[in-house]
């Protein structure tokens, strides 16, 4: 029995190849950041929205704060769990629909935050979104070549 049971556990493994480690490595770092945020948002929905509405009080979004915070936290949420199911599918039977989708959604999602920082004025807030940025478009491309 043991012997099957270590046979089962190596053959997931035995087929990754590079790519796919770091497919998993990167997009377990999106399911992580985005699953998170999202839902820190929504176990302090008060506390984001209190925040959200002075940081956007002077700009064009602020009689949208509330609509623009659930949009958001939905974004967040559906681009972790599409992550972190996609990290399993690529584990267990090397596919990467998942992946791609929680990709995409979490490219959305950056854009999104990237917009609202800009007319925000947040410029440094801004300007820490790129690295995730192009750590999405990276896992964006290693999935689909």
């Amino acid at each position: 029995m043991y012997l099957l049971i270590k046979s089962v556990e190596l053959s997931l493994f035995i087929n990754l190849t590079t790519i796919n480690i770091i497919q998993m490595l990167g997009v377990s770092l999106l399911a992580i950041l985005f699953l998170q945020s999202g839902l820190d948002k929504v176990f302090d929905w008060k506390g984001n929205l209190e925040w959200l509405t002075n940081h956007f009080s002077k700009s064009i979004f602020k009689n949208f704060v509330k609509i623009l915070l659930f949009v958001i936290t939905i974004l967040e949420i559906s681009a972790g769990v599409f992550s972190l199911i996609g990290v399993f599918m690529i584990l267990i039977k090397q596919t990467f629909g998942y992946a791609i989708l929680g990709s995409i959604l979490s490219a959305i999602s950056i854009i999104c935050l990237f917009t609202g920082q800009r007319i925000a004025k947040d410029y440094v807030g801004a300007g820490s979104l790129v690295n995730y940025f192009i750590l999405t478009l990276l896992m964006i491309y290693f999935l689909t070549i």
